[in-house]
């Protein structure tokens, strides 16, 4: 195994910004597209509730997380943040989180 990991997480919302649900297959297909990627993925379904504020309007977002653990590189970072780009326009959404962090294996 490498010696350097980095953990992925992504929030993606259930609802679009103006209320419709996102279709459930998008949501398996933003998780799919990991796995294809790399080989594997967590989807964390219990709801996380987050909210902020853009533009003086306070927005309430159900969010599911997909968690996926990769070889430390530039290109295994490169590829998630053009993953965000993606999904952010498809969800049509002012913001999707996407944090990384180091970690160790065992």
């Amino acid at each position: 195994m490498p010696s350097s990991w980095r953990r992925f997480e992504v929030l993606l919302p259930l609802q679009f910004n103006d209320g419709r649900d996102v279709p459930a297959e998008w949501l398996a297909d933003a998780v799919l597209e990991i796995v294809d990627q790399f080989g594997a993925a967590s989807y964390e379904t219990q709801k996380v509730e987050g909210h902020w504020r853009h533009g003086g309007v306070v927005y309430r977002d159900n969010l599911v997380k997909i968690v996926v653990d990769v070889p430390e590189s530039p290109e295994n970072r490169q590829w998630m943040k053009d993953y965000k780009h993606r999904w952010k326009s498809r969800m049509e959404q002012l913001e999707l989180w996407l944090v990384s962090y180091l970690i160790e294996v065992d």
